[in-house]
């Protein structure tokens, strides 16, 4: 089965720059910055465009509240 045929494939979200910017509250330059520094939800070009998958957006929501919550209350 090739990715153009895996059943998954239809039904994943895809996500622009701006869109994933709006989700993580920060601007689109903020985000661009976080890619060129390696810190960004994992994305891809995708017919020039910069993409995110909703569920790789989550996952790097959630693993940001797992180092939060590993850190301690008195962190910050």
């Amino acid at each position: 089965m090739n990715h153009l045929t895996h059943p998954s494939a239809s039904a994943t979200k895809l996500m622009t720059l701006n869109e994933t910017a709006l989700r993580l509250r920060k601007s689109p330059a903020q985000l661009r910055w976080m890619l060129h520094q390696g810190t960004a939800p994992t994305s891809a070009l995708i017919g020039g465009r910069r993409m995110f998958r909703e569920a790789d957006v989550e996952a790097f929501i959630d693993a940001a509240f797992d180092v939060a919550v590993a850190a301690g209350p008195d962190a910050s």
